[in-house]
């Protein structure tokens, strides 16, 4: 057991499984070393609540089943739960005043499939507010700092978002993977950002239930891990059918982690000419040119194809997410739980409760999603923006019948940006970070976002993955395949303790 703290937190997830298994180190060493750390990274503000006795409680059951021989495939594996989910006896925030107090009697059922696999958890990990936000900023709890940092620069940046606090805690070291959950690129966009693989499944793949909803039919649960491989074993055990949710789907879960070395020899990779924007950063551009060198490489017929209705994507996105979270948000109003700020009658207590506890973002959504589904703008927006989602959907249909297995398009539009540098004078500039990301959400089709380089600034980039309907072996296939490819990206330094 000659292991230091600081060695056990660099295992990849892989790899403390399989030392668990081993008897080189035990769960409790493990959730030690990642409470030593997160107590030593508070300045990143990743975790909104720590839960360091629970973790230690789960890791001495792991251990206990693991000398006895009944190890689950996450079996002392220390991870952060991002605060939409709602988690037994601790509290779930989702970032907002308005669940102050809230603790759940129950358990997501993606959290408890984790247990059920006797993975351990550390804590709740911060997020944009309700999941509203691209750079992690519009926390209550406030902005999660990003453990990279500009060559040369002390200066703090995002982790992206609505997941920050997942992506900025795996690539701090802080836990081996994350939940997180993607409504228009909160997987992926962060992952990016932070030099790890984040993969949003296909609609249905993962159960919605005990999540905090933001808009329905687009949010999906996943994970945010160091590897593809780690995204991988995390995803299987997170994934599943649940009855208690109508909209997951009653198939096998496939053992992702088996499929990740197969390569894409054979495989025709789809190249969308509609994701060439004008004014898209050089390094952008040379980035994708590098991976779809690294696809042919690897034996990949490479192929152009056209996505024509992409360019609507983002204003449809714009008003379906809304309109979803002004009918789901309407349930924060200080009656049965959260918040209460009292007033002279009923109304002016929800007014006064839902004006204190909703931060600017949030407020700006619930207005626009209650506009377009008023009277007389419900046709001219919110039933157009839902059939331009269906052209959407048929785009990446044509294509797979095709013959295309996997679309390769960047993450991002540019590196992470500076704290307070993007969408404090125009929102629309904040929303145009989920210009690749939200297509994948409309169509509610599978995306993996994969480190790829770094800028000239030597800020992390990555790419993206985008796969038919319920073929995530596929992406994880591909995107091994890039990081594989890829120069391997170090760890960002540790300028916080």
């Amino acid at each position: 057991m000659n292991n230091s703290m600081a060695s056990l937190t660099e295992l990849s997830l892989a790899a403390a499984r399989d030392g668990l298994r081993k008897k080189k180190f035990s769960a409790v060493e493990l959730a030690q070393a990642h409470i030593a750390a997160i107590e030593k990274a508070r300045a990143l503000n990743a975790f909104i609540v720590e839960t360091p006795e629970k973790a230690l409680a789960m890791a001495r059951q792991s251990d206990t089943r693991i000398i006895a021989g009944e190890a689950g495939p996450l079996e002392g594996i220390p991870l952060g739960i991002k605060d939409l989910y709602c988690t037994e006896g601790v509290p779930t925030t989702a970032a907002s005043r308005i669940l102050e107090g809230f603790v759940p009697p129950y358990e997501s059922s993606v959290t408890a499939n984790l247990w059920r696999d006797g993975a351990v958890m550390l804590g709740k990990l911060n997020l944009d507010e309700f999941a509203m936000g691209s750079s992690n900023e519009t926390s209550y709890f406030g902005p999660v700092i990003s453990p990279w940092r500009r060559r040369g620069s002390a200066s703090p940046i995002v982790p992206g978002g609505s997941s920050g606090g997942s992506a900025a805690a795996v690539a701090a070291r802080l836990c081996y993977g994350a939940t997180a959950s993607d409504t228009g690129g909160s997987i992926r966009q962060p992952a990016a950002f932070t030099g790890t693989v984040g993969i949003k499944p296909t609609y249905g793949r993962c159960s919605r239930w005990g999540m905090v909803a933001f808009a329905s039919s687009l949010d999906q649960a996943g994970p945010i891990a160091r590897s593809v491989r780690d995204a991988a074993i995390m995803l299987r055990s997170m994934a599943g059918h649940d009855p208690k949710d109508t909209t997951s789907v009653d198939l096998p879960v496939p053992d992702f982690e088996a499929v990740v070395e197969h390569g894409v020899k054979g495989l025709k990779i789809g190249i969308p000419k509609e994701y060439r924007r004008d004014g898209m950063p050089a390094e952008i551009e040379n980035l994708w040119a590098q991976g779809i060198a690294w696809m042919k490489d690897a034996g990949a017929a490479v192929v152009d194809i056209s996505l024509p209705h992409t360019r609507y994507a983002l204003p449809a996105y714009y008003i379906v997410a809304p309109a979803e979270a002004s009918s789901n948000l309407a349930r924060y109003d200080g009656v049965r739980y959260g918040l209460r700020v009292p007033g002279k009658d009923i109304v002016d207590m929800y007014e006064n409760t839902r004006a204190a506890g909703f931060g600017k973002e949030v407020r700006r959504r619930i207005l626009i999603g209650t506009y377009v589904l008023s009277a007389g703008y419900y046709d001219a927006y919110y039933v157009r923006a839902q059939k331009i989602r269906t052209l959407i959907k048929q785009d990446f249909e044509a294509a797979f019948a095709d013959g295309i297995d996997a679309i390769l398009t960047p993450a991002t539009p540019s590196s992470a940006f500076g704290l307070g540098e993007k969408g404090s004078a125009d929102p629309v500039e904040m929303y145009l970070n989920d210009i690749f990301t939200v297509t994948v959400n409309m169509a509610g089709l599978p995306g993996i976002a994969v480190p790829a380089g770094l800028s000239s600034d030597g800020l992390p980039l990555g790419l993206q993955v985008i796969g038919r309907a319920f073929d995530e072996e596929t992406l994880f296939s591909v995107g091994y395949v890039i990081e594989q490819s890829a120069p391997p990206i170090p760890p960002p330094d540790n300028w916080w303790p």
